[in-house]
């Protein structure tokens, strides 16, 4: 019986949900050449209007057609801020103030390309490149299966007591225990280096784990184990690979994607996660994981989103939210379109 009405509550969302009202974007981007996938935001601290989203665009799996491209925050291209000539990149992310071996900083742009299994950074906003080429990854993994040594997803932490930063990054598949790498990025007199710090983390082996995000302040992970639910670590390798939580189980019609992190200064906010089958978004307590609601956005089949709450000028005075569209584009929603 208890059955029966869990599945009938689950019916019931899932025709809720196909009843929601779009909420409009603010604008659509550009399209790109083969097929966007995950977005980063790299707010401008000097000039915030002169913000830039970057999107990346996977191409043929033996192909040097994909590319991280930057786009202004009226949704253009801007050719001389993108990255072509790589195969298949798959999932970005940006992180503030890595220190360089000079004593200068930097913000970077971090992504994974899958083509040739392997992570870049780059400094933004200048563009260079601060990995000699790319950072392989997985190098140690069961070579039967190719799939394991292929980066999908990736989600930089910068630990707020000691400055260190790390890239944590999944792959296509692999082991039901240690799916992900955690890589330190540490500037030397011999250039960038990144070092495997630990290996951690849950898979179901149901489909994929490709969407991961940081929390910094917190200092908690989350990903989307698809078709499963979203899992929660510790971000800090000292505090252990113990699992905190799986949640949002029963919130999906199909894969759970993209998340994005709402961080309020008091620990409150939200944890968004695309719902790719439902072409929705859920939102989750920061604090709690409880479900709120869900919004449609008007994206189709959203693989990666993101979120920023800093005011970038007129058309979106309190943050922005970018998520991927399966039309080789990106939606733009201001902040206070998604009524927070």
């Amino acid at each position: 019986m208890k059955k029966l009405v869990y599945l009938a509550f689950v019916l019931a969302m899932l025709s809720c949900k196909e009843q929601l009202p779009v909420i409009k974007p603010t604008l659509v981007t550009e399209r790109t050449p083969n097929d966007t996938d995950d977005p980063a935001i790299w707010v401008n601290r000097n000039n915030p209007e002169e913000s830039i989203v970057f999107g990346t665009d996977k191409g043929e799996q033996d192909q040097p057609d994909s590319g991280v491209y930057a786009f202004d925050l009226n949704g253009k291209l801007i050719p001389e801020k993108s990255i072509t000539g790589l195969i298949r990149t798959n999932n970005v992310d940006i992180e503030y103030g890595f220190e360089l071996n000079d004593s200068t900083q930097t913000d970077i742009l971090v992504f994974t390309e899958r083509g040739r299994r392997q992570i870049r950074v780059f400094s933004v906003p200048d563009m260079q490149p601060l990995d000699n080429g790319g950072f392989k990854v997985f190098e140690d993994a069961d070579n039967s299966n190719p799939e394991f040594k292929q980066p999908m997803g990736i989600s930089v932490y910068k630990n707020p007591e000691t400055g260190n930063i790390s890239a944590i990054v999944s792959r296509k598949n692999g082991p039901a225990e240690g799916y992900l790498y955690q890589y330190e990025l540490i500037s030397g007199s011999a250039g960038v280096k990144a070092n495997l710090v630990r290996k951690f983390g849950k898979f179901s082996g149901k489909k994929e784990i490709e969407a991961i995000a940081v929390d910094d302040a917190l200092g908690h992970v989350y990903y989307s184990d698809e078709q499963v639910g979203v899992r929660k670590y510790y971000a800090d390798p000292e505090k252990g690979n113990e699992e905190l939580a799986l949640f949002g189980e029963e919130y999906f019609r199909d894969d759970n994607e993209g998340i994005a992190i709402v961080a309020y200064p008091d620990g409150e906010g939200y944890i968004i996660v695309s719902d790719q089958g439902a072409h929705t978004f859920n939102f989750f307590k920061r604090s709690d994981h409880t479900f709120v609601k869900s919004l449609n956005l008007g994206t189709m089949s959203t693989d990666g989103c993101e979120i920023t709450l800093e005011a970038l000028g007129n058309k979106f005075p309190n943050g922005l939210f970018v998520s991927m569209n399966d039309d080789r584009n990106f939606f733009y929603h201001a902040v206070n379109s998604l009524k927070l």
